[in-house]
């Protein structure tokens, strides 16, 4: 599965940079194409001459060498995957806040390709809030995490922080190669972000969503093969490339643009907080403010969810979302069955970390065989990759 893989290995500052070693000759070995980065630091434990004779490829150090530059923007275009192993605390923390002191952190800032880090550290370290705090931020950018080991550690205790071992590592990359070709031929329509319902020129109805679910579900569909559609209303969130996104401002245009293109989506995930109500007329020129009172006259918006429910085929698996505030399992329950969908991923804002605007969320998700799935808050890029498996799980993908 990693044969003709192309994988950028950064190296940093960590007793366990020995292991690279390792890693380097199963990775060689399967076939893959392999380039190097280290850190100074790196260099005190390990040599660069051992891991570029290991890789078979120049270790690069440094930004600049005399006259030659290190491009580090085409070594972040060109690699399959990004892998950092080990990642000392020391280049988290530069990953977390966007240092750029070395040639490592220069790449990672402009690499394309997936981000993947083992961390190494002494158990204190591991365990300081600092570095859990860290680990969420990077992990919010959308980077994967290889869980640490539990084990003697160079200070002489035993504890957490201990990097996976190569062979692990290994391992973990080709589940992430075979993910990156599971919804090969998928197609997905998803909606995100809230709409905006005009009262004049300048004024609108709307919501707090920022539609940072939606486009994490989309990232994740995406890297694992799918064919996405992305119908986004107002967003500041960057999208990624490769996504085809139709960028819409009213729930009448969202409506449209999930009618032109579901009959061709093996599945519907319906994310965006669309507008139940929208003004019944659009004043052509700024209301002014004349009287102290201002009656707005509203009008029900056509329920996507509903209508796409009325017309999916059984070849098609529908999601919707909801937001509630309370009676929050009986109300998804509800609109399960109102909706004729077949799974509702279920949000409460007495749930602290969840609802609009975070970088995290706790769900529920119910679907129409009964089952109820609970998940503890995460980073929105992990709570998709939850909603994607339930998804897989229940259409048997």
């Amino acid at each position: 599965m990693l044969n003709n893989k192309k994988i950028l290995l950064g190296v940093t500052g960590s007793i366990a940079a020995y292991k690279a070693a390792i890693l380097i000759r199963l990775l060689v070995k399967a076939g893959a194409e392999i380039k190097m980065i280290m850190t100074p630091a790196a260099s005190e434990f390990i040599s660069p001459l051992t891991l570029g004779t290991l890789a078979k490829t120049e270790v690069l150090t440094d930004l600049s060498d005399g006259s030659t530059w290190s491009n580090h923007v085409k070594l972040g275009r060109w690699a399959d995957v990004m892998l950092i192993a080990p990642l000392s605390c020391n280049t988290l923390s530069k990953m977390a806040n966007g240092a750029c002191d070395n040639l490592l952190q220069a790449i990672y800032l402009s690499a394309t390709c997936p981000v993947v880090v083992a961390p190494a550290m002494d158990e204190d370290m591991w365990q300081h809030p600092s570095t859990k705090s860290n680990l969420a931020t990077i992990e919010s950018y959308g980077n994967k995490i290889i869980p640490v080991n539990e084990g003697e550690l160079a200070s002489g205790l035993y504890g957490e922080g201990r990097m996976a071992e190569p062979e692990e590592i290994f391992a973990w990359l080709q589940r992430f190669f075979v993910q990156g070709q599971q919804l090969k031929g998928r197609n997905v329509l998803i909606t995100a972000g809230p709409t905006h319902e005009a009262i004049d020129p300048v004024r609108f109805i709307g919501n707090a969503s920022s539609g940072k679910m939606g486009i994490a579900i989309a990232k994740e569909i995406h890297n694992r093969g799918g064919s996405v559609i992305l119908v986004t209303g107002p967003t500041q969130e960057k999208i990624p490339d490769g996504i085809h996104t139709i960028k819409v401002t009213s729930a009448a245009e969202m409506y449209q643009a999930c009618m032109d293109n579901f009959d061709k989506m093996d599945w519907g995930i319906m994310s965006a907080a669309v507008a139940d109500y929208t003004p019944v007329s659009f004043v052509a020129e700024k209301i002014k403010k004349a009287n102290d009172v201002l009656t707005l006259e509203l009008k029900k918006t056509t329920d996507i969810l509903k209508t796409l429910g009325e017309q999916k085929t059984p070849r098609q698996c529908l999601v919707g979302f909801a937001l509630e505030t309370n009676d929050e399992i009986a109300n998804a329950k509800a609109k399960l069955i109102s909706k004729q969908a077949d799974m509702i991923v279920l949000n409460s804002l007495k749930d602290p970390g969840a609802g609009f605007g975070y970088d995290t969320n706790k769900i529920t998700i119910l679907d129409r065989n009964g089952e109820e799935h609970l998940f503890e808050t995460k980073s929105k890029n992990a709570v998709a990759a939850d909603i994607v498996n339930t998804i897989i799980k229940y259409t048997h993908e």
